[in-house]
């Protein structure tokens, strides 16, 4: 992982639990505050019956990254709503990276913007609304 000037440590925990992400191959390529790049190979098992990745894996990598990035102020942060538009198929062996970038927080809640993309083409734009739920992390108030 490369970290950024502003990487942070809450955001690089969370990725480093994250069984779901991880067990998928993504990779946490850069994190800064209200940021973050992750990477995944779309495998065999992710191709739908049109032969191209099936969407929902491309949502799970773009709210992943999203994810890392709402999370990197440190209080435990979860998605309030997030939507996504598919503008290319992607298929089988296509590395996508994703870049999430914030654009608001108000209070306890905040807007990113996610672009996944397939080398300089544009596969997918999510934008994810956040509200964080509390303080600290569940295993440090423990």
């Amino acid at each position: 992982m490369t970290h950024t000037a502003d990487a942070t440590p809450a955001a690089e925990a969370m990725f480093a639990a994250d069984r779901a992400s991880r067990g998928l191959g993504i990779e946490l390529l850069e994190q800064g505050e209200g940021t973050a790049v992750l990477r995944m190979t779309v495998t065999p098992a992710m191709v739908n019956g049109h032969g191209i990745a099936h969407g929902g894996y491309v949502f799970l990598l773009a709210d992943s990254a999203f994810a890392c990035a709402c999370n990197s102020h440190g209080p435990v942060t979860v998605a309030a709503g997030a939507d996504i538009t598919f503008v290319a198929p992607a298929h089988e062996g296509d590395v996508l990276v994703a870049r999430a970038e914030e654009r608001v927080r108000y209070g306890r809640s905040g807007v990113y913007d996610v672009s996944v993309r397939r080398g300089d083409e544009v596969m997918a734009e999510f934008r994810g609304r956040s509200r964080s739920i509390g303080s600290t992390r569940p295993e440090e108030s423990a």
